[in-house]
C-alpha cells in the first residue's frame, strides 16, 4: 500500500526531530499517522472534499497550501491517531517503560465507586505524540500556530472519548462498591467526535502581516491562547469543492460515486447524490456493473476453505455533467 505524505513526513521526522531515545516508538507513530489518514478517508468518503492524498501532509512549511477547516481536520485526526496508537501499544506491553495509569487508584471517583484497575495510559501517549507530531512545526507564524492548536485538539479528542469501565464488588455478587478505570474507545468514535468539531470549526481573523515581528508573533499566540484547545480552528475559507481546480489539486465532484439505496445507509450517505451531484449542478447517472465476490464457502478436511466465485449485477450512481436524473439544487452547506 502506497504511503501517504503524512505517513512519510512523520517517519522522516523521527530521525531528525526527536531524541534517539524515542526511536523505539517510531513504528507506533507511523502506524498511528496511517490510522488517522484512513479515518479521515472514512469520515469524508461521501463529502465533496474526500481527504485526497495531496491534502495529507502535516508540515505547513512543506508545501501544504491551504489553512482551511479541512487542513485543521487532517492535523487533528493525524495527531489523535498517533496518540491513540502509542497509548494502545503501551497497554499491550510493547514498551518497557510504560504501563497502566494507576495514579488515581484508591481515590473516590463518584458516589459508590473508586478508581482502580488498569486505566489506559493516555498521559504517556499524549507526551510522546507531542514529541513527534508537534516537532514538524518549526515556524512561528499564524499557520504554524493553527497547526499546533489543531494537533492539540486531536489529542484532546482522544481524552474526551475515553470510556469508563467498572467492576462490582460485594458479598454474594452484590454491587455495594465498584472499581472503575478508563479505556480507549474504538478509534472510529474519535473520528466521529472530530468530524463534529470540523463542522463547528472557528475561523481566526488576524491582522495583515501578523507574525513578522516579535510583537506580531505575541499577538498570534495570544489570539490562539484565547480559544479552547478542544475546538478546531482555521484561517481561510474552503474553496468550492464542486469544481475542478488543478492549481489546488482538487478533482471536483464530476465522476464521483454516490449512494441512493441500502438498508444500512445513514442520513449523510443517503443524501450524498444530492450533495455531490445535484447541489453541484450535476446529474445523477445510473450505471449497471458486475461484481465478483466469494460465496458458498466450505471447509475441507484438513485444513482449507474453498469458495465459489459469485457474480451479480448491481446498480451504481455517479455524478455526470450530461444525461441522467437532474436533482433540484438546495442551499449548499
Amino acid at each position: 500500500q502506497r504511503l501517504s505524505y503524512a505517513f512519510v513526513c512523520v517517519c522522516v521526522c523521527v530521525c531528525v526531530c526527536v531524541p534517539s531515545a524515542y526511536l523505539i516508538y517510531s513504528s507506533s507513530v507511523a502506524a498511528g499517522a496511517q490510522s488517522g489518514i484512513e479515518e479521515c478517508k472514512y469520515q469524508f468518503a461521501w463529502d465533496r472534499w474526500n481527504c485526497p492524498e495531496r491534502a495529507l501532509q502535516l508540515s505547513s512549511h512543506g508545501g501544504l497550501r491551504s489553512a482551511n477547516r479541512e487542513t485543521a481536520f487532517v492535523h487533528a485526526i493525524s495527531s489523535a491517531g498517533v496518540m491513540y496508537t502509542l497509548t494502545r501499544n503501551c497497554s499491550l506491553g510493547d514498551f518497557d517503560n510504560c504501563g497502566c495509569d494507576d495514579s488515581r487508584n484508591g481515590q473516590l471517583g463518584g458516589q459508590g465507586w473508586l478508581w482502580g484497575g488498569c486505566s489506559d495510559n493516555v498521559g504517556f501517549g499524549e507526551a510522546i505524540s507531542k514529541q513527534f507530531v508537534d516537532a514538524l512545526e518549526t515556524g512561528q507564524d499564524a499557520r504554524a500556530a493553527m497547526n499546533l492548536h489543531n494537533n492539540e485538539a486531536g489529542r484532546k479528542a482522544v481524552k474526551a472519548t475515553m470510556k469508563r469501565t467498572c467492576k462490582c464488588h460485594g458479598v454474594s455478587g452484590s454491587c455495594t462498591t465498584q472499581t472503575c478505570w478508563l479505556q480507549l474507545p474504538e478509534f472510529r468514535e474519535v473520528g466521529a467526535h472530530l468530524k463534529e468539531k470540523y463542522h463547528a470549526a472557528l475561523k481566526v481573523e488576524l491582522l495583515q502581516g501578523a507574525g513578522n515581528s516579535a510583537a506580531g508573533r505575541g499577538a498570534i499566540a495570544d489570539t490562539f491562547r484565547a480559544i479552547s484547545t478542544r475546538e478546531l480552528v482555521h484561517l481561510e475559507d474552503s474553496p468550492d469543492y464542486c469544481l475542478e481546480n488543478k492549481t489546488l489539486g482538487l478533482p471536483g465532484t464530476e465522476g464521483r460515486e454516490c449512494l441512493r439505496r441500502g438498508r444500512a445507509l445513514g442520513r449523510w450517505e443517503r443524501r450524498s447524490c444530492r450533495r455531490l451531484c445535484g447541489d453541484c449542478g450535476l446529474a445523477v447517472e445510473q450505471r449497471r456493473a458486475e461484481t465478483v465476490t466469494s460465496c458458498n464457502c466450505k471447509f475441507h478436511w484438513c485444513c482449507a476453505v474453498r469458495c465459489e466465485q459469485c457474480r451479480r449485477r448491481v446498480t451504481k450512481y455517479f455524478c455526470s455533467r450530461s444525461g441522467g436524473e437532474r436533482l433540484r439544487p438546495r442551499r449548499r452547506p
